[in-house]
Parts: structure tokens; C-alpha cells; sequence
């Protein structure tokens, strides 16, 4: 996920009366106004090509419109990007339906998980599902995209220091969330209102409608987890199964879900820096968390007058390291490329770090747009920065990992253009079916906290726990949890209990991600698009 500002007035009458008409659509059997607002059957057709990216016959794309608002379902409409991979085998012998599914982010895009999700899955399962990627509205190939600033401009190494020491530098960094906030309320100002994770929701069952489907089934990670939540909210009766990866804490949107990043980002960083301790002979950074954290906050210093290849400052160090507190996977690299400029003043590591983790372009500050729009709409934001900075000056002597970077990130809604709006009330309905939380229990980007309350608000579910740190856990090589994860979507099937799940083992020095499959989400990195807001 991550972390921005999104903000619309009228939330509240959105939710009481379209929700409202929706109830009473349920009740009476009629379809809801999302379902009546599909015009025709979805038309599937051979998928643009992209450059570098070798051509799936399989994969097939489409374009679904939905009501820009559900108020006026026969209104203005815009256009979500889908894409396809079909099931093998037919509708009258085994098939599954549509597992419609959701990287995160908000602003991540789904079609770039839908090969993936299809090629992972047991065969005799993925042939059985068509598995449709959605991109949510103003993200991807959905139309419009977001765009706000100039990324080569707004995100040109190195950006000012995301710890400020002085007002002066306060200012510098309050003048440019305040500018991201004003770009997109300049191009947006018609669109803004209407980018919701409810409306979001809203648009995955016109998706739905549109495909045929009387239900679905949803796999869905990180932010998906909230987004999956708020559809099982408003739409309980169109779900076949739901299983929540990595789970966002429903009750926390959105401020306060990112001071319980803070923390929990501070615990992971600590993991990897006892991690780093432990290979001393390897890295030679010291052989204790007290020596490598000296060791790592000197390095921050010094990039701060002297950034790395005259690129790599302290905030780009700061959005590289993030990445590895979502996996453990790329502790080697990042420990190697940290070594390698410390011991020998080589600074060629970081720089391939900051060009393959941190470097932003134009899909990277859409997926931006998207995330503060979203945030920034779905709840109240405080709006007098005194409070911002109490909190963190506060949570920086505790977490100074992330929390200052963390701020900046969300900080455009602040200013944002629209104001934020009333959560949708996530709750369970009679007509829900039982769902699967697959959760680590040391998951920084979504705090396992969140997840247990997840649970309380929807009883009717187990919880498979990886004992590990990582985020996104299913279907990233971990064979106890897959093999839950591959059971509930063959059948519904759930343990009798919450079961735990030992993690994989601890990467060793010598590894390296290059070694890696393409994309395989152990990050949900490049697909997840970054950091929570998950970043």
C-alpha cells in the first residue's frame, strides 16, 4: 500500500444513501444499482503489447465503465482496465467462476498480478478460475490515469532530507506536499470526489455484473485486505470466497494506521540490522544491533552532504531500506550494496538500488496520485499541521526509521483539495461466507494487530499465521500457508482452527535477488509499487 491523501465531501450521504438503496436491493431480491448500471457483457480482445515483456496468448484485456458517481449510477461514466487469464476448463465441468484480484496499494495496479497469480497457483486449481487483474479508477490503463506533478521534476534526486532539523527545512518539505495537493485538486478537481476505496468497492461489482458472475471469489493483499473488506461490507451476498492477505486494520484509516507503521517498521529495521550483526564476518558493519545501527545512521549523515553518485541522499536511502522491511529476501543486497559504500567508498550498490527500488517514474507517481487520492478522500485527515508535527516528533524518538518519511509521504493531505469523508462501517453479514486471513506476525507495512482486529469485526474466519515478517505471504513459496490457501480456493475449505505456520528460512549472505524469479511477490514489491499506505 501506500500512504497518501484522497478526500470527498458527501462521503456520508454516499454511503447512507447508495449503501442504503443497496440494503434494500438485497431484500428484496432486486439488483443493485451498481448491477443495473452494467450495459452488456464484457468484450475481451488481444492485450497492448509492452515493450521487454514477452507476449501471454492467453492474457486478454477489456475495458469495463462504471458510474464516476453511484449516486448517478446513469450519469457520467469512466473506464477500469481488466485483463484475463481463462479457465481451462468449461463452466459445466468444475469450473470455479472469476477470482477477481488486488495487489494493494491503493494505486497499485491488478493487471500486473493476474500472471503471475495464474502461473503460481496448483495447476489443476488456476485452470479451474478465470482469474481477472483489475486497474481501480485513476490508476494504470484505467481512463482517466492520474497524473499530478512532473515525476522527473517533483521526484529529482536527491529531495530535501525528510528529517527536518530547522523551520527553514520544514518549510521546504510542508511547500512540497502542499504543491503535490495543488496539482492534483488543478487537473482533478471533478475527479477528486469520487476516488474512494467505497467506490472502488462499487466498481468491483459492476466488474462482477459485467462478467456475469452472480458471485466472486477475491484474493486480495495489503490494502486489498481493506478493500476486500468494505466489498464484503456493502456486497456479502456476491461473495464466493475472500481470502485477505497481509491485513490493513479496518478501524484505523488512515492517520493512524501510519503511526502504527512507524513502530512496527522500526521493529523490522532492527530485525534486519541484528540480521546484519549476525553475518559481521560478511559485512563487517559491526557485531551488534547497536553497532550496525550506529553504522547505518552515520551512513545516513554523510549522504546528506554528500549524496551517493550525487543522487543517493538521505530520503532516497530512506525509500530504498523501506523495501527491506517488507522482505527479508533482499536483506543480502541491501546489506552488500551498504557494506561495499561504507568499507570501500563504492558507491555503484546504492545507486542500483535507488534504479531498481527508488527511482520514480511516470507509473510510479500515478500509482502516487491514486494512493494520496484515495487516503486522503476515504478519512479525516488532521488539518493543522501543529498536530502532524507533535505526533511525530513524539513518534520519531521512539521509531526514526520511517516516521518522519512515512509523514511526508501522507503529508499532501493536509492540504488536500477535498475533504475527507466517514469510513465505510466494515462489519460481517449473515450472507457472508467464511473468509481466510493469511497475516506474518511480524508484518510491518500491516501490523498483525490489524489483522486480529479484522477477525473480531468478521468471526466467521480462520487466520493462517506465518510466523516470520514478511508482507504478502501466499503464494510466495511458503508451502504450509499455500497449502491452506490452495485448499479454501478448491473447495472453501478451512481448518478446524487458526493454524501457525513455520516462515522460510532466514536468507543467507551469499544470496542474491538477481537469483530470483522475475516479479515473484515475496515483496509484492514491484507490484505493490513501493512502500504502505501501506507505502
Amino acid at each position: 500500500m501506500k500512504r497518501v491523501v484522497g478526500v470527498v465531501a458527501g462521503l456520508a450521504v454516499l454511503v447512507a444513501g447508495v449503501a442504503g438503496a443497496d440494503a434494500a436491493a438485497v431484500a428484496s431480491g432486486a439488483p443493485s444499482a451498481t448491477a443495473r448500471q452494467a450495459t452488456g457483457p464484457v468484450v475481451w480482445g488481444t492485450c497492448p503489447t509492452v515493450a521487454g515483456k514477452p507476449v501471454n496468448a492467453n492474457l486478454e484485456c477489456a475495458t469495463v465503465r462504471v458510474p464516476l458517481d453511484y449516486r448517478e449510477p446513469w450519469g457520467q461514466s469512466i473506464k477500469v482496465a481488466i485483463n484475463r487469464i481463462k479457465a481451462k476448463v468449461p463452466r459445466d465441468a468444475g469450473h470455479l467462476g472469476t477470482l477477481l484480484i488486488n495487489p494493494g496499494g491503493p494505486g497499485a495496479s491488478g493487471r500486473n498480478l493476474t500472471e503471475y497469480v495464474a502461473a503460481i497457483l496448483p495447476a489443476k486449481l488456476s485452470e479451474r478460475y478465470d482469474i481477472v487483474g483489475f486497474d481501480p479508477r485513476g490508476v494504470g490503463a484505467s481512463e482517466p490515469a492520474l497524473h499530478c506533478v512532473d515525476p522527473e521534476v517533483y521526484f529529482r534526486p536527491p529531495r530535501p532530507d525528510a528529517v527536518p532539523r530547522t523551520p527553514e527545512e520544514e518549510r521546504v518539505l510542508l511547500g512540497r506536499a502542499a504543491a503535490y495537493a495543488s496539482g492534483c485538486g488543478n487537473f482533478w478537481a471533478w475527479l477528486l470526489p469520487h476516488l474512494s476505496t467505497e467506490n472502488s468497492a462499487r466498481d468491483m461489482d459492476t466488474i462482477r455484473a459485467a462478467l456475469g458472475e452472480e458471485k466472486i471469489s477475491y484474493l486480495g493483499f495489503s490494502y486489498g485486505t481493506y478493500l476486500g473488506a468494505v466489498y464484503a461490507t456493502l456486497f456479502p451476498h456476491r461473495i464466493k470466497r475472500m481470502i485477505m492477505d497481509s491485513v490493513v486494520d479496518p478501524t484505523r484509516v488512515w492517520y493512524r494506521a501510519n503511526l502504527a507503521q512507524d513502530t512496527a517498521f522500526e521493529r523490522r529495521h532492527r530485525q534486519f540490522l541484528a540480521w546484519t550483526a549476525r553475518h559481521h564476518a560478511t559485512y563487517k558493519l559491526g557485531a551488534t544491533v547497536k553497532q550496525t545501527s550506529f553504522a547505518y545512521y552515520a551512513m545516513r549523515e554523510r549522504l546528506r552532504s554528500r549524496p551517493a553518485g550525487g543522487i543517493v541522499g538521505p530520503s532516497e536511502l530512506d525509500d530504498g531500506f523501506t523495501i527491506a522491511g517488507y522482505s527479508n529476501r533482499v536483506w543480502p543486497e541491501f546489506a552488500q550494496a551498504w557494506s561495499s559504500y561504507v568499507r570501500n567508498g563504492d558507491v555503484s550498490g546504492l545507486l542500483a538500488l535507488y534504479t531498481k527500488h527508488g527511482k520514480n517514474d511516470a507509473a510510479d507517481e500515478n500509482s502516487y496520485a491514486v494512493y494520496l487520492s484515495v487516503q486522503c478522500r476515504d478519512a479525516p485527515w488532521p488539518r493543522q499541521w501543529d498536530k502532524w508535527r507533535a505526533d511525530m516528533t513524539t513518534m520519531h524518538r521512539l521509531a526514526p526509521f520511517l516516521t518522519w518519511p512515512n509523514a511526508w509521504y501522507n503529508a499532501p493531505c493536509a492540504f488536500w483539495p477535498v475533504p475527507g469523508g466517514k469510513p465505510v462501517d466494515v462489519q460481517a453479514s449473515p450472507q457472508l461466507p467464511p473468509i481466510l486471513i493469511v497475516q506474518s506476525r511480524g508484518d510491518a507495512a500491516t501490523p498483525y494487530e490489524g489483522a486480529l482486529r479484522m477477525r473480531t469485526l468478521f468471526p466467521n474466519t480462520r487466520m493462517v499465521l506465518d510466523k516470520g515478517g514478511n508482507h504478502g505471504i501466499s503464494l510466495s513459496g511458503n508451502r504450509c500457508v499455500d497449502r491452506h490457501v490452495a485448499a479454501y480456493l478448491r473447495d472453501g475449505s478451512l481448518p478446524p482452527r487458526d493454524v501457525a505456520c513455520d516462515p522460510l528460512p532466514a536468507p543467507r549472505p551469499a544470496e542474491r535477488m538477481a537469483a530470483e524469479p522475475p516479479q515473484r511477490p515475496h515483496d509484492l514489491l514491484a507490484i505493490l509499487g513501493g512502500l504502505l499506505g501501506a507505502r
